[in-house]
C-alpha cells in the first residue's frame, strides 16, 4: 500500500515537473535567443542553449532604433486608463447589481458573462466603422473598446465580492449618520478591496497584451502598442527573430513583475468571493 502511494506521488511529481518545464521553456528559449546573432539563430547554433557569441545588439536595435520605448509608453497609457475606467465602472455596476433587488437579475448577470465570451473578431468590424465615423482612429480612444473585453468579467467578479459583505454593515453605518457615499467609500469598498485589486491587475494585463483591436484601429506607428510593434519587426523577406525575442523579453517584464509581486492578492481576490461564510 505504501509503495503504491509512493508511485502515485512520484507520477504526480513527474507530471508537475514536465508541466512546469513546458510552461517555462518557451520563455527561456526566447530569452537566450535574444542574445544570439541572426547567423546563429538560423545556422548551426540555433539549438545551442548558450549562445556562441552573446551580443546585446538586438536590445540596442529595439531600444534605440526601432522605437519600442514609444510603444511601451502607448501600452502603459492605454492599459492604465483602461484599468481605471473598468475599475470605476465595474465597481459601481457590481454594487448596484448586488444590493438592488429586481426582476431578471440572474438573467442580467448571465448576459454580462455571455458578452465576455464573444470572439473579438465579431466586434472588430462594427467598432472600426464606428471609430471611422467618429474620427477616432489612430488615437488613445482605443481605451473604450478595450474596456469591453474586461468589463463583463470585472463586473462578475466584483458582484460575488459584494454579495459576501453583510448588509448589516451598511445599515449600521447609516444609523451612525454616514451618507451613502461615505458608506461606500469607508465601509464597503475597503472590504471589497481584494476583488477590486484583482480586477485591476487582470484588466491591466489584458489591455497590455491586446493585439487585434490595436492593430485594426491604430494603423499609425506612433500609436502602436507593444504587441503591434513586435509584429512589425520584419523585413520583406524575413522575420527579425533576434529583435522579436529581445522585444518580447522587454515587454514581458512589467506583467511578470506584477504577477510575481501580487500573486497572493490575485489568488485571494479570485477565491475569496467564491466562498460563502
Amino acid at each position: 500500500m505504501q509503495s503504491s502511494k509512493q508511485k502515485l506521488w512520484i507520477t504526480i511529481g513527474v507530471f508537475v515537473a514536465f508541466y512546469l518545464f513546458a510552461m517555462v521553456f518557451p520563455f527561456f528559449w526566447v530569452f537566450i535567443t535574444s542574445f544570439k546573432t541572426s547567423g546563429e539563430i538560423f545556422g548551426t547554433g540555433a539549438f545551442n542553449v548558450i549562445p556562441e557569441n552573446p551580443t546585446l545588439r538586438n536590445y540596442i536595435q529595439i531600444l534605440f532604433e526601432k522605437g519600442i520605448l514609444n510603444s511601451i509608453k502607448n501600452s502603459f497609457i492605454v492599459a492604465t486608463v483602461t484599468t481605471l475606467y473598468v475599475v470605476v465602472v465595474a465597481t459601481l455596476s457590481a454594487y448596484a447589481i448586488s444590493r438592488f433587488h429586481f426582476k431578471g437579475k440572474n438573467i442580467l448577470l448571465g448576459l454580462i458573462l455571455a458578452v465576455s465570451m464573444f470572439p473579438q473578431m465579431i466586434m472588430t468590424g462594427p467598432v472600426y466603422n464606428l471609430f471611422l465615423d467618429l474620427e477616432l482612429l489612430n488615437s488613445y480612444a482605443i481605451v473604450l473598446p478595450y474596456s469591453t473585453i474586461t468589463l463583463p468579467m470585472a463586473v462578475w467578479i466584483l458582484v460575488t465580492h459584494f454579495n459576501q459583505i453583510p448588509l448589516a454593515l451598511e445599515e449600521s453605518a447609516k444609523i451612525d449618520g454616514a451618507t451613502t457615499f461615505q458608506t461606500l467609500y469607508k465601509v464597503i469598498f475597503p472590504l471589497a478591496a481584494p476583488g477590486v485589486f484583482t480586477v485591476a491587475i487582470i484588466t491591466f494585463i489584458a489591455a497590455w497584451n491586446e493585439f487585434l483591436l490595436s492593430i485594426t484601429l491604430n494603423t499609425e506607428g506612433k500609436y502602436h502598442t507593444v504587441p503591434v510593434a513586435i509584429s512589425f519587426l520584419r523585413t520583406q523577406f524575413e522575420i527579425l527573430w533576434g529583435e522579436v525575442s529581445a522585444a518580447t523579453v522587454i515587454v514581458t517584464i512589467p506583467t511578470l513583475i506584477i504577477v510575481l509581486f501580487f500573486q497572493k492578492q490575485i489568488v485571494s481576490g479570485l477565491t475569496s468571493g467564491g466562498v460563502k461564510e
